[in-house]
């Protein structure tokens, strides 16, 4: 973890698909698909514990019930060309940011094609200051902490995602 006490973590794991989805992957509607897929997953891995409200300028992750903002995300922005997709959440805030990181850093998830059938997928985080590291003489520990718990979190739910898109299976 730098001194500026930003946090950057990247999955990656690549995909073989047949050729007709491969052509439709690159739509804004399928990255939607693909991003709505995550948020599904998220709940499922949690038993429910962990929703994903939805609203139209803003996604927020809450505990149990929506009075506690664990991570709010302005609206995702899309991004295609002919062999790349992207969706992008701006971090806005919640009790997992802190006050240093609200509005700096992103969740994103990108598609590239890499060959006929293959893409490859990656999951990252990027510039994101997490509430738990602290500050002054508390930072030390604190990063230790966030490593040792929220940051493995993160990195089991997005390579257990990665995996689970396997099955091809995304909502509607």
């Amino acid at each position: 973890m730098p001194r500026s006490g930003a946090v950057e973590s990247v999955q990656r794991a690549e995909l073989d698909l047949p050729g007709e989805l491969l052509r439709e992957l690159w739509r804004r509607e399928s990255l939607e698909r693909l991003a709505r897929g995550y948020w599904a997953y998220l709940r499922r891995i949690s038993l429910g514990v962990l929703r994903v409200v939805y609203a139209p300028d803003s996604r927020t992750v809450v505990l149990g019930w929506r009075r506690l903002a664990l991570l709010r995300f302005h609206a995702p922005e899309y991004e295609t060309t002919d062999a790349l997709g992207v969706v992008t959440w701006p971090i806005d805030r919640g009790l997992l940011v802190a006050r240093a990181g609200r509005g700096r850093g992103h969740l994103r998830i990108s598609v590239e094609r890499v060959g006929s059938e293959r893409v490859r997928l990656e999951m990252s985080v990027a510039n994101f200051y997490p509430w738990l590291r602290g500050s002054g003489w508390f930072a030390r520990f604190g990063a230790w902490l966030y490593s040792q718990t929220q940051l493995r979190i993160h990195v089991l739910v997005c390579n257990g995602f990665l995996r689970s898109l396997a099955r091809l299976e995304l909502p509607p």
